[in-house]
Protein backbone atom coordinates (compact mmCIF):
# COMPACT_ATOMS: atom_id res chain seq x y z
CA UNK A 1 0.00 0.00 0.00
CA UNK A 2 2.82 2.46 0.86
CA UNK A 3 4.51 2.25 -2.58
CA UNK A 4 1.19 2.63 -4.40
CA UNK A 5 0.37 5.72 -2.32
CA UNK A 6 3.85 7.10 -3.09
CA UNK A 7 3.39 6.60 -6.84
CA UNK A 8 -0.08 8.14 -6.82
CA UNK A 9 1.29 11.08 -4.82
CA UNK A 10 3.85 11.70 -7.57
CA UNK A 11 1.09 11.64 -10.19
CA UNK A 12 -0.95 14.01 -8.04
CA UNK A 13 2.02 16.37 -7.84
CA UNK A 14 2.31 16.32 -11.62
CA UNK A 15 -1.40 17.06 -12.02
CA UNK A 16 -1.24 19.90 -9.50
CA UNK A 17 1.75 21.50 -11.22
CA UNK A 18 0.02 21.25 -14.59
CA UNK A 19 -3.11 22.97 -13.22
CA UNK A 20 -0.87 25.68 -11.77
CA UNK A 21 0.63 26.23 -15.21
CA UNK A 22 3.95 24.49 -14.55
CA UNK A 23 4.66 21.36 -16.55
CA UNK A 24 3.96 19.67 -19.85
CA UNK A 25 0.17 19.81 -19.92
CA UNK A 26 -2.75 17.42 -20.03
CA UNK A 27 -1.44 15.19 -22.81
CA UNK A 28 1.42 13.82 -20.72
CA UNK A 29 -0.83 13.55 -17.66
CA UNK A 30 -3.26 11.37 -19.58
CA UNK A 31 -0.50 9.06 -20.72
CA UNK A 32 1.00 8.72 -17.24
CA UNK A 33 -2.38 8.18 -15.57
CA UNK A 34 -3.27 5.51 -18.12
CA UNK A 35 0.08 3.80 -17.64
CA UNK A 36 -0.10 3.82 -13.83
CA UNK A 37 -3.69 2.61 -13.81
CA UNK A 38 -3.09 -0.23 -16.28
CA UNK A 39 0.15 -1.24 -14.56
CA UNK A 40 -1.61 -1.55 -11.19
CA UNK A 41 -4.41 -3.50 -12.85
CA UNK A 42 -2.02 -5.93 -14.57
CA UNK A 43 0.13 -6.29 -11.47
CA UNK A 44 -2.90 -7.02 -9.30
CA UNK A 45 -4.12 -9.60 -11.80
CA UNK A 46 -0.78 -11.44 -11.66
CA UNK A 47 0.03 -11.06 -15.36
CA UNK A 48 3.63 -11.98 -16.22
CA UNK A 49 5.72 -8.81 -16.20
CA UNK A 50 7.17 -9.29 -19.70
CA UNK A 51 3.71 -9.65 -21.25
CA UNK A 52 2.36 -6.79 -19.15
CA UNK A 53 5.05 -4.40 -20.36
CA UNK A 54 4.53 -5.29 -24.02
CA UNK A 55 0.75 -5.01 -23.78
CA UNK A 56 1.07 -1.69 -21.97
CA UNK A 57 3.21 -0.39 -24.81
CA UNK A 58 0.66 -1.43 -27.42
CA UNK A 59 -2.27 0.04 -25.45
CA UNK A 60 -0.54 3.37 -24.89
CA UNK A 61 0.50 3.41 -28.54
CA UNK A 62 -3.04 2.79 -29.76
CA UNK A 63 -4.42 5.43 -27.39
CA UNK A 64 -1.97 8.25 -28.11
CA UNK A 65 -0.05 7.47 -31.30
CA UNK A 66 -1.19 7.26 -34.91
CA UNK A 67 1.64 4.92 -35.97
CA UNK A 68 0.60 1.23 -36.42
CA UNK A 69 2.56 -1.09 -34.15
CA UNK A 70 3.54 -3.44 -37.01
CA UNK A 71 5.71 -0.66 -38.51
CA UNK A 72 8.04 -0.55 -35.49
CA UNK A 73 7.64 -3.60 -33.26
CA UNK A 74 9.94 -5.87 -35.30
CA UNK A 75 12.88 -3.47 -35.34
CA UNK A 76 12.27 -2.48 -31.70
CA UNK A 77 12.57 -6.10 -30.53
CA UNK A 78 15.40 -6.96 -32.92
CA UNK A 79 17.77 -4.21 -31.74
CA UNK A 80 18.26 -5.45 -28.16
CA UNK A 81 18.13 -9.13 -29.16
CA UNK A 82 21.02 -8.66 -31.60
CA UNK A 83 23.14 -6.50 -29.29
CA UNK A 84 26.71 -7.74 -28.82
CA UNK A 85 26.77 -6.25 -25.31
CA UNK A 86 23.71 -8.27 -24.24
CA UNK A 87 25.43 -11.56 -25.16
CA UNK A 88 27.44 -11.17 -21.94
CA UNK A 89 24.31 -11.87 -19.86
CA UNK A 90 23.82 -15.56 -20.77
CA UNK A 91 27.58 -16.11 -20.73
CA UNK A 92 27.93 -14.89 -17.14
CA UNK A 93 24.90 -16.97 -16.13
CA UNK A 94 26.39 -20.04 -17.81
CA UNK A 95 29.70 -19.56 -16.01
CA UNK A 96 27.93 -19.46 -12.65
CA UNK A 97 25.91 -22.59 -13.43
CA UNK A 98 29.04 -24.54 -14.40
CA UNK A 99 30.85 -23.48 -11.23
CA UNK A 100 27.91 -24.56 -9.09
CA UNK A 101 27.71 -28.02 -10.67
CA UNK A 102 31.49 -28.44 -10.61
CA UNK A 103 31.49 -28.05 -6.82
CA UNK A 104 33.82 -25.05 -6.86
CA UNK A 105 31.35 -22.85 -4.95
CA UNK A 106 31.28 -25.42 -2.14
CA UNK A 107 35.08 -25.41 -1.94
CA UNK A 108 35.06 -21.61 -1.92
CA UNK A 109 32.71 -21.51 1.08
CA UNK A 110 34.66 -24.06 3.10
CA UNK A 111 37.98 -22.32 2.44
CA UNK A 112 36.69 -18.94 3.56
CA UNK A 113 35.10 -20.49 6.64
CA UNK A 114 38.50 -21.74 7.80
CA UNK A 115 39.70 -18.12 7.97
CA UNK A 116 36.55 -16.41 9.29
CA UNK A 117 34.94 -18.91 11.65
CA UNK A 118 36.47 -17.49 14.85
CA UNK A 119 35.27 -13.92 14.27
CA UNK A 120 32.22 -12.73 16.27
CA UNK A 121 29.39 -13.97 14.11
CA UNK A 122 31.53 -16.74 12.62
CA UNK A 123 29.75 -18.36 9.71
CA UNK A 124 27.68 -15.22 9.07
CA UNK A 125 30.85 -13.46 7.93
CA UNK A 126 31.54 -16.44 5.69
CA UNK A 127 28.11 -15.93 4.08
CA UNK A 128 28.99 -12.34 3.15
CA UNK A 129 32.56 -13.07 2.05
CA UNK A 130 31.67 -16.13 -0.04
CA UNK A 131 28.75 -14.31 -1.66
CA UNK A 132 30.99 -11.34 -2.43
CA UNK A 133 33.66 -13.50 -4.06
CA UNK A 134 31.12 -15.55 -6.01
CA UNK A 135 29.45 -12.32 -7.16
CA UNK A 136 32.70 -11.36 -8.87
CA UNK A 137 32.21 -14.24 -11.32
CA UNK A 138 28.43 -14.69 -11.51
CA UNK A 139 27.02 -11.21 -12.23
CA UNK A 140 23.59 -12.12 -10.86
CA UNK A 141 22.08 -11.61 -7.41
CA UNK A 142 19.58 -14.44 -7.80
CA UNK A 143 22.30 -16.84 -8.98
CA UNK A 144 24.56 -15.80 -6.08
CA UNK A 145 21.80 -16.22 -3.50
CA UNK A 146 20.74 -19.60 -4.90
CA UNK A 147 24.31 -20.90 -5.07
CA UNK A 148 25.42 -19.70 -1.65
CA UNK A 149 22.11 -20.74 -0.09
CA UNK A 150 22.48 -24.29 -1.35
CA UNK A 151 26.05 -24.43 -0.04
CA UNK A 152 25.66 -22.56 3.27
CA UNK A 153 22.33 -23.68 4.74
CA UNK A 154 23.53 -27.25 5.52
CA UNK A 155 26.38 -25.76 7.60
CA UNK A 156 23.88 -24.12 9.97
CA UNK A 157 21.70 -27.18 10.56
CA UNK A 158 21.62 -27.88 14.31
CA UNK A 159 23.85 -24.87 15.10
CA UNK A 160 23.22 -22.12 17.67
CA UNK A 161 22.85 -19.43 15.03
CA UNK A 162 19.61 -17.43 14.82
CA UNK A 163 17.85 -18.59 11.62
CA UNK A 164 16.75 -15.02 10.93
CA UNK A 165 20.32 -13.75 10.90
CA UNK A 166 21.48 -16.70 8.79
CA UNK A 167 18.84 -16.04 6.15
CA UNK A 168 19.33 -12.29 6.37
CA UNK A 169 23.08 -12.52 5.82
CA UNK A 170 22.60 -14.88 2.87
CA UNK A 171 20.04 -12.50 1.34
CA UNK A 172 22.37 -9.54 1.87
CA UNK A 173 25.25 -11.48 0.34
CA UNK A 174 23.08 -12.41 -2.62
CA UNK A 175 22.27 -8.74 -3.12
CA UNK A 176 25.93 -8.16 -3.93
CA UNK A 177 25.59 -10.21 -7.12
CA UNK A 178 24.64 -7.28 -9.34
CA UNK A 179 26.68 -4.58 -7.59
CA UNK A 180 30.08 -6.29 -7.58
CA UNK A 181 31.47 -6.41 -11.15
CA UNK A 182 30.61 -8.06 -13.48
CA UNK A 183 26.99 -7.33 -12.51
CA UNK A 184 24.40 -7.89 -15.22
CA UNK A 185 22.43 -4.75 -14.30
CA UNK A 186 25.40 -2.62 -15.38
CA UNK A 187 25.30 -4.29 -18.79
CA UNK A 188 21.60 -3.52 -19.24
CA UNK A 189 22.03 0.05 -17.99
CA UNK A 190 25.00 0.59 -20.31
CA UNK A 191 23.01 -0.80 -23.25
CA UNK A 192 20.01 1.45 -22.62
CA UNK A 193 21.94 4.64 -21.86
CA UNK A 194 24.95 4.02 -24.15
CA UNK A 195 27.31 4.26 -21.17
CA UNK A 196 30.62 2.39 -21.02
CA UNK A 197 30.17 -0.90 -19.15
CA UNK A 198 33.87 -0.93 -18.25
CA UNK A 199 33.55 2.52 -16.64
CA UNK A 200 30.50 1.35 -14.71
CA UNK A 201 32.44 -1.65 -13.40
CA UNK A 202 35.26 0.63 -12.25
CA UNK A 203 32.76 2.93 -10.55
CA UNK A 204 31.25 0.00 -8.64
CA UNK A 205 34.49 -0.93 -6.85
CA UNK A 206 34.31 1.72 -4.11
CA UNK A 207 30.58 1.30 -3.35
CA UNK A 208 31.00 -2.49 -3.29
CA UNK A 209 33.67 -2.23 -0.61
CA UNK A 210 31.48 0.21 1.35
CA UNK A 211 28.44 -2.09 1.28
CA UNK A 212 30.44 -5.17 2.29
CA UNK A 213 32.00 -3.23 5.18
CA UNK A 214 28.55 -2.11 6.37
CA UNK A 215 27.27 -5.69 6.21
CA UNK A 216 30.20 -6.84 8.34
CA UNK A 217 29.45 -4.12 10.89
CA UNK A 218 25.82 -5.26 11.08
CA UNK A 219 26.93 -8.82 11.79
CA UNK A 220 29.43 -7.66 14.42
CA UNK A 221 26.70 -5.59 16.08
CA UNK A 222 24.16 -8.42 15.96
CA UNK A 223 26.78 -10.95 17.13
CA UNK A 224 26.71 -9.44 20.61
CA UNK A 225 23.29 -11.01 21.26
CA UNK A 226 21.94 -12.87 18.24
CA UNK A 227 24.92 -14.94 17.06
CA UNK A 228 27.22 -17.28 19.00
CA UNK A 229 30.81 -16.29 19.61
CA UNK A 230 33.66 -18.60 18.87
CA UNK A 231 34.16 -21.23 21.55
CA UNK A 232 37.42 -20.28 23.35
CA UNK A 233 38.01 -23.95 24.20
CA UNK A 234 37.64 -25.10 20.61
CA UNK A 235 40.91 -26.13 18.96
CA UNK A 236 42.41 -23.48 16.74
CA UNK A 237 42.92 -24.28 13.10
CA UNK A 238 46.66 -24.54 12.44
CA UNK A 239 48.15 -21.96 10.11
CA UNK A 240 49.34 -24.75 7.81
CA UNK A 241 45.73 -25.90 7.35
CA UNK A 242 44.63 -22.34 6.63
CA UNK A 243 47.35 -21.91 4.04
CA UNK A 244 46.42 -25.22 2.36
CA UNK A 245 42.80 -24.05 2.18
CA UNK A 246 43.90 -21.22 -0.10
CA UNK A 247 44.31 -23.82 -2.83
CA UNK A 248 40.51 -24.11 -2.90
CA UNK A 249 40.30 -20.38 -3.62
CA UNK A 250 42.64 -20.60 -6.61
CA UNK A 251 40.00 -21.50 -9.27
CA UNK A 252 37.71 -18.66 -8.22
CA UNK A 253 40.59 -16.17 -7.96
CA UNK A 254 41.81 -17.18 -11.41
CA UNK A 255 38.38 -16.66 -12.96
CA UNK A 256 38.06 -13.25 -11.30
CA UNK A 257 41.46 -12.32 -12.71
CA UNK A 258 40.44 -13.51 -16.17
CA UNK A 259 37.04 -11.77 -16.21
CA UNK A 260 37.79 -8.49 -14.46
CA UNK A 261 41.47 -8.29 -15.36
CA UNK A 262 40.79 -8.40 -19.09
CA UNK A 263 38.05 -5.75 -18.75
CA UNK A 264 40.02 -3.34 -16.55
CA UNK A 265 43.17 -3.91 -18.58
CA UNK A 266 41.40 -2.99 -21.80
CA UNK A 267 42.17 -6.40 -23.29
CA UNK A 268 38.55 -7.48 -23.79
CA UNK A 269 35.01 -6.18 -23.72
CA UNK A 270 32.54 -7.40 -21.09
CA UNK A 271 31.14 -9.90 -23.59
CA UNK A 272 34.56 -11.24 -24.56
CA UNK A 273 35.64 -11.55 -20.93
CA UNK A 274 32.43 -13.45 -20.15
CA UNK A 275 33.26 -15.92 -22.93
CA UNK A 276 36.76 -16.34 -21.49
CA UNK A 277 35.20 -16.94 -18.08
CA UNK A 278 32.99 -19.72 -19.46
CA UNK A 279 36.02 -21.41 -21.02
CA UNK A 280 37.88 -21.10 -17.71
CA UNK A 281 34.95 -22.56 -15.77
CA UNK A 282 34.84 -25.55 -18.16
CA UNK A 283 38.59 -26.10 -17.71
CA UNK A 284 38.29 -26.08 -13.90
CA UNK A 285 35.28 -28.41 -14.06
CA UNK A 286 37.41 -30.82 -16.11
CA UNK A 287 40.26 -30.57 -13.57
CA UNK A 288 37.77 -31.39 -10.80
CA UNK A 289 36.57 -34.43 -12.76
CA UNK A 290 33.02 -33.03 -12.92
CA UNK A 291 32.94 -32.20 -16.62
CA UNK A 292 30.41 -34.26 -18.55
CA UNK A 293 27.83 -33.79 -21.24
CA UNK A 294 25.07 -34.20 -18.68
CA UNK A 295 26.51 -31.43 -16.50
CA UNK A 296 26.97 -29.06 -19.44
CA UNK A 297 23.46 -29.81 -20.67
CA UNK A 298 21.95 -29.05 -17.24
CA UNK A 299 23.96 -25.80 -17.04
CA UNK A 300 22.84 -24.78 -20.53
CA UNK A 301 19.18 -25.53 -19.76
CA UNK A 302 19.24 -23.43 -16.58
CA UNK A 303 20.98 -20.61 -18.45
CA UNK A 304 18.45 -20.77 -21.29
CA UNK A 305 15.52 -20.50 -18.87
CA UNK A 306 16.98 -17.48 -17.09
CA UNK A 307 18.02 -15.82 -20.35
CA UNK A 308 14.54 -16.29 -21.83
CA UNK A 309 13.03 -14.75 -18.70
CA UNK A 310 15.31 -11.70 -18.94
CA UNK A 311 14.82 -11.45 -22.72
CA UNK A 312 11.01 -11.38 -22.57
CA UNK A 313 11.08 -8.64 -19.93
CA UNK A 314 13.60 -6.66 -21.97
CA UNK A 315 11.62 -6.95 -25.22
CA UNK A 316 8.34 -5.93 -23.56
CA UNK A 317 10.02 -2.96 -21.93
CA UNK A 318 11.63 -1.87 -25.20
CA UNK A 319 8.21 -1.79 -26.90
CA UNK A 320 6.80 0.35 -24.09
CA UNK A 321 9.87 2.59 -24.07
CA UNK A 322 9.73 3.11 -27.82
CA UNK A 323 6.15 4.31 -27.62
CA UNK A 324 6.93 6.66 -24.75
CA UNK A 325 9.98 8.12 -26.50
CA UNK A 326 8.06 8.62 -29.75
CA UNK A 327 5.37 10.49 -27.79
CA UNK A 328 7.99 12.69 -26.12
CA UNK A 329 7.32 11.57 -22.56
CA UNK A 330 10.99 11.50 -21.37
CA UNK A 331 11.62 14.94 -22.84
CA UNK A 332 8.45 16.33 -21.27
CA UNK A 333 9.34 14.87 -17.87
CA UNK A 334 12.83 16.35 -18.09
CA UNK A 335 11.25 19.75 -18.83
CA UNK A 336 8.84 19.26 -15.92
CA UNK A 337 11.65 18.48 -13.52
CA UNK A 338 13.76 21.40 -14.69
CA UNK A 339 10.84 23.73 -13.91
CA UNK A 340 10.22 22.35 -10.42
CA UNK A 341 11.10 24.84 -7.66
CA UNK A 342 13.42 22.34 -5.97
CA UNK A 343 17.22 21.95 -5.91
CA UNK A 344 18.70 19.01 -7.85
CA UNK A 345 19.51 17.04 -4.69
CA UNK A 346 15.88 17.22 -3.57
CA UNK A 347 14.67 15.95 -6.94
CA UNK A 348 17.23 13.14 -6.79
CA UNK A 349 15.91 12.18 -3.35
CA UNK A 350 12.43 11.97 -4.90
CA UNK A 351 13.81 9.71 -7.64
CA UNK A 352 15.50 7.49 -5.04
CA UNK A 353 12.27 7.36 -3.03
CA UNK A 354 10.39 6.44 -6.19
CA UNK A 355 12.74 3.50 -6.81
CA UNK A 356 12.58 2.35 -3.19
CA UNK A 357 8.78 2.35 -3.34
CA UNK A 358 8.71 0.66 -6.75
CA UNK A 359 11.13 -2.01 -5.56
CA UNK A 360 8.78 -3.24 -2.83
CA UNK A 361 6.40 -4.70 -5.40
CA UNK A 362 8.32 -4.84 -8.70
CA UNK A 363 11.25 -7.04 -9.72
CA UNK A 364 14.54 -5.12 -9.91
CA UNK A 365 15.50 -5.95 -13.49
CA UNK A 366 12.04 -4.87 -14.69
CA UNK A 367 12.50 -1.59 -12.84
CA UNK A 368 15.62 -0.78 -14.83
CA UNK A 369 14.36 -1.54 -18.32
CA UNK A 370 11.00 0.14 -17.63
CA UNK A 371 12.09 3.36 -15.95
CA UNK A 372 15.62 4.21 -17.09
CA UNK A 373 14.64 5.48 -20.57
CA UNK A 374 12.25 7.93 -18.85
CA UNK A 375 14.31 8.82 -15.76
CA UNK A 376 17.73 9.04 -17.42
CA UNK A 377 17.04 12.28 -19.39
CA UNK A 378 15.79 13.83 -16.16
CA UNK A 379 18.99 12.90 -14.32
CA UNK A 380 21.17 14.25 -17.12
CA UNK A 381 19.14 17.48 -17.13
CA UNK A 382 19.86 17.84 -13.42
CA UNK A 383 23.59 17.69 -14.16
CA UNK A 384 24.38 14.31 -12.57
CA UNK A 385 27.05 11.97 -13.98
CA UNK A 386 25.54 9.00 -15.91
CA UNK A 387 28.19 6.64 -14.51
CA UNK A 388 27.42 7.69 -10.93
CA UNK A 389 23.70 7.30 -11.55
CA UNK A 390 24.29 3.82 -12.98
CA UNK A 391 25.83 2.77 -9.65
CA UNK A 392 22.95 4.38 -7.73
CA UNK A 393 20.36 2.58 -9.83
CA UNK A 394 22.14 -0.75 -9.44
CA UNK A 395 22.23 -0.32 -5.67
CA UNK A 396 18.51 0.51 -5.68
CA UNK A 397 17.87 -2.62 -7.76
CA UNK A 398 19.77 -4.64 -5.17
CA UNK A 399 17.63 -3.16 -2.42
CA UNK A 400 14.54 -4.11 -4.43
CA UNK A 401 15.75 -7.70 -4.66
CA UNK A 402 15.87 -8.01 -0.86
CA UNK A 403 12.96 -5.73 0.08
CA UNK A 404 9.83 -7.35 1.58
CA UNK A 405 7.27 -8.27 0.49
CA UNK A 406 8.30 -8.95 -3.13
CA UNK A 407 12.10 -9.32 -3.06
CA UNK A 408 13.08 -12.09 -5.46
CA UNK A 409 16.14 -13.14 -3.44
CA UNK A 410 14.00 -13.60 -0.32
CA UNK A 411 11.75 -16.13 -2.03
CA UNK A 412 14.72 -17.94 -3.54
CA UNK A 413 16.15 -18.52 -0.04
CA UNK A 414 12.77 -19.41 1.44
CA UNK A 415 12.34 -22.06 -1.26
CA UNK A 416 15.67 -23.62 -0.29
CA UNK A 417 14.82 -24.04 3.40
CA UNK A 418 14.14 -27.52 4.72
CA UNK A 419 12.93 -26.55 8.21
CA UNK A 420 9.49 -25.37 7.13
CA UNK A 421 9.90 -21.98 8.84
CA UNK A 422 7.80 -18.97 7.84
CA UNK A 423 9.02 -16.47 5.26
CA UNK A 424 8.71 -13.77 7.92
CA UNK A 425 12.02 -15.11 9.26
CA UNK A 426 13.65 -14.02 6.01
CA UNK A 427 11.84 -10.67 6.05
CA UNK A 428 12.90 -9.75 9.59
CA UNK A 429 16.43 -11.09 9.15
CA UNK A 430 17.19 -9.01 6.08
CA UNK A 431 15.78 -5.67 7.32
CA UNK A 432 18.98 -4.49 9.13
CA UNK A 433 20.94 -5.11 5.93
CA UNK A 434 18.35 -3.26 3.83
CA UNK A 435 18.60 -0.25 6.13
CA UNK A 436 22.41 -0.07 5.89
CA UNK A 437 22.14 -0.53 2.11
CA UNK A 438 19.90 2.55 1.99
CA UNK A 439 22.46 4.32 4.17
CA UNK A 440 25.14 3.43 1.60
CA UNK A 441 23.01 4.99 -1.19
CA UNK A 442 22.64 8.20 0.83
CA UNK A 443 26.38 8.23 1.52
CA UNK A 444 27.13 7.81 -2.19
CA UNK A 445 24.79 10.69 -3.00
CA UNK A 446 26.59 12.87 -0.46
CA UNK A 447 30.05 11.79 -1.69
CA UNK A 448 29.79 10.83 -5.40
CA UNK A 449 33.58 10.65 -5.79
CA UNK A 450 33.48 7.30 -4.02
CA UNK A 451 32.19 5.93 -7.33
CA UNK A 452 33.79 8.37 -9.77
CA UNK A 453 37.41 8.57 -8.63
CA UNK A 454 38.49 5.32 -10.25
CA UNK A 455 36.82 5.89 -13.67
CA UNK A 456 38.20 9.45 -13.70
CA UNK A 457 41.68 8.19 -12.91
CA UNK A 458 41.81 5.82 -15.89
CA UNK A 459 40.22 8.16 -18.43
Amino acid sequence: MIPIVFLLALVGLMVGMSIAGVGPGNHLIGEVLLLVGLFLLFFGAGIYIGAALGVLGLIVGFAFSDRPFWTFIGQTVWNPSSSFVLVAVPLFLLMGEILLRAGLSDRLYKALNVWLDRLPGGLLHTNIAASGVFSAISGSSVATAATMGSVALPFFKGSRYDPKMVLGSLAAGGALGNLIPPGITFIIYGLITETSVGALYLAAVGPSILVVALFVLVILWKARTAAPHADPDAPRVPLSVKLRSLVDLAPTATLILIVLGTIYGGLATATESAALGVVGAIVFAAIEGRLSFKMLNASAEATARNTALIGLILFGAYVLNYVFVSLGVPQALAKLVSEMPLPPWAIMLLIIGFYLALGTFMEGFSMVVTTIPVIFPVVVALGYDPIWFGVIVTMLVEIALVSPPDGTVLYVLQGMRRDGGPITDVFSGVMPFVLVYILAVIFLMWWPQLALWLPNMVR
